[in-house]
């Protein structure tokens, strides 16, 4: 028996089960035929099946294929469902409880079954759950890691959603476990990124659809330089990818050390350096002064 043939048989009490549910010609078993097969019923559905991708042995049939299930188009691009989108369930975001045991889960299964709710799977950057969101004059970031969408634990991977208003930048940053992927989906992005001493700073424009690497521990920033918001996706190998902001942490050190490292022939007084301090600004800021000055934008 030929092998695709024996992989049909197979499938087809899977595929007798699935296929009514894509809305498509298999709902009805009188329309197989319009796909290249003139026969009726379930077992004709599968050898329809088989005969379309070829599967079978048999030459993809040359006529037309007939309806298509709803969510594909006769040139095989996918369309819009009209069907209600369900809201995520946010109840296990930040709850120590059960991040602890799908922590200590002793299998994926047993993971898996510790989260009842099929709508916990689901995580939505419109609505984002507490604690979630970085947010600052520049625009905001939204993550989700194994805190906030604790389904990613055991994954090794957490996402980002960063919206960059005009002259908006993410103030210059690490990410001490994880290289990230940046990929700009809305607007222009100007990034940079240092690896270490010795190493040159990378620089690039990013466009819709282009990406950049960010290695796990590199300095790096993006900055909006347009009118228009700027949106990016960030992707990392590490459901806690972490994150220490350079000049926050920097000025958060002890005076002295502070004056030390900017060198010994400029002191800063006590008041001066609580000054520094109140003005570094949260991780989303506004801009340079020139594209501030080109977007008619004021600074708060």
């Amino acid at each position: 028996m030929h092998t695709s043939t024996i992989l049909v048989a197979l499938l087809a009490p899977f595929l007798a089960f699935a296929a009514p549910k894509f809305g498509g010609p298999f709902d009805d078993p009188s329309t197989v035929g319009t796909m290249g097969n003139t026969a009726t019923g379930p077992a004709s559905t599968i050898t329809a099946i088989a005969t379309v991708t070829g599967a079978s042995g048999v030459a993809p049939s040359t006529t037309s294929p007939g309806p298509y299930p709803t969510w594909l188009s006769s040139n095989g691009t996918t369309t819009t469902s009209t069907a209600a989108v369900a809201p995520a369930d946010t109840s296990l975001a930040n709850d120590l409880s059960i991040i602890g045991q799908l922590v200590l889960a002793a299998k994926a299964p047993a993971r898996i079954n510790l989260i009842p709710n099929d709508a916990s799977f689901k995580f939505d950057f419109n609505n984002p759950p507490g604690q979630s969101t970085t947010a600052g004059k520049g625009g905001r970031t939204v993550r989700a890691d194994r805190q906030s969408f604790p389904p990613l634990i055991g994954t090794g991977m957490s996402m980002t959603l960063g919206f960059l208003a005009p002259c908006g930048f993410n103030t210059p940053h690490t990410h001490p476990r994880s290289t990230e992927l940046n990929i700009v989906v809305q607007g222009t992005l100007e990034t940079q990124f240092t690896l270490e001493n010795g190493a040159r700073t990378i620089h690039n424009t990013l466009g819709t659809n282009q990406m950049t690497a960010f290695p796990q521990g590199a300095l790096h920033t993006e900055f909006n330089p347009n009118c228009d918001d700027a949106i990016f996706v960030a992707g990392f190998a590490n459901e806690d990818p972490g994150v220490q902001q350079t000049a926050q942490t920097f000025f958060g050190l002890d005076q002295d050390v502070v004056e030390a490292a900017i060198g010994n022939d400029f002191t800063f007084e006590g008041k001066d350096i609580e000054q520094f301090r109140s003005l570094v600004p949260a991780n989303v800021a506004e801009g340079v002064e020139q594209c501030l000055r080109k977007c008619f934008i004021q600074r708060a």
